[in-house]
């Protein structure tokens, strides 16, 4: 039975040794995998990753709103990238890219000496742009909100509004929020990522429990989030999403081979795979 990683990074430096290997690892554990991009160079890594082998592994490009800034803190991990419309399409374009992404707001990563008012306006700007971009080719979103609900609800409802979307629109990656939020996400007919956080607490559970087996994907955001009961500080990789699925079957009561078949069957329809 193929379980899908809706969201991982084996294209980020923390694979550079080894990606192929755990790639390969996760494809004999019938694990398959959207390598997600956050920059140009995640991106075209992540194009390279799914070309390489026949079956099993996609592509998803974006630029992730922490590369729009300078961020001290994530110096190491931080290109900073001034958005090019065009240098997007022709990545999408490309064969096995499945998905916009990731892309949309972050608010959490602001430090003393940032210009608030001038990011938050760069990034909903940009974020328009990908918005437009997944409309001129029907792709789906993979879109990153952390600190900024409210203000990306505002975007999508007027973008809902002023356009006819006659696609599979996508999903909210590594979903935080109330259910009460993502029932909002859902009327626009979005999915709901669900990862390692939500094995950290129960505080999650109701999410879970609300939220209809067919509206949910599962996704590691490997190597971040490993999910209990693996030691929070080791690297994630894909074959984890399995514990993910563990999780939400144990939560909702039900045999996890069928969190497996409906998350995967989602997958598919979204991303056309």
């Amino acid at each position: 039975m193929i379980t899908i990683d809706t969201h991982t990074h084996v294209n980020f430096n923390a694979f550079k040794k080894d990606g192929d290997e755990i790639i390969k690892k996760s494809l004999q554990e019938n694990v398959w995998m959207i390598n997600v991009g956050s920059e140009n160079k995640t991106s075209q890594r992540a194009i390279d990753y799914a070309q390489k082998y026949k079956e099993g592994v996609y592509a998803a490009v974006g630029l992730h709103p922490i590369h729009l800034f300078s961020i001290e803190s994530l110096e190491d991990e931080n290109n900073v990238e001034k958005f090019n419309y065009q240098k997007y399409l022709k990545f999408t374009q490309q064969n096995k890219v499945v998905a916009i992404g990731e892309v949309g707001l972050d608010y959490h990563h602001f430090e003393e000496n940032h210009d608030i008012k001038s990011i938050k306006k760069l990034q909903k700007e940009v974020f328009k742009e990908f918005l437009k971009l997944s409309q001129q080719t029907k792709k789906p979103l993979i879109i990153h909100c952390w600190d900024a609900y409210d203000d990306l609800l505002e975007i999508l409802n007027d973008f809902f509004k002023n356009n006819k979307i006659d696609y599979e629109i996508g999903v909210i990656h590594s979903f935080i929020g109330s259910w009460k939020t993502a029932q909002k996400f859902l009327d626009l007919r979005f999915k709901i990522g669900i990862n390692g956080i939500a094995t950290y607490s129960e505080s999650y559970d109701k999410l879970i429990r609300n939220c209809p087996l067919k509206d949910l994907l599962i996704e590691t955001d490997a190597p971040y989030l490993t999910p209990k009961p693996l030691p929070r500080d080791s690297r994630n990789e894909p074959i984890n999403v399995k514990l993910i699925a563990k999780k939400i079957a144990e939560v909702k009561n039900i045999k996890i081979e069928k969190v497996i078949e409906q998350t995967t069957k989602n997958a598919k329809s979204v991303f056309k795979i």
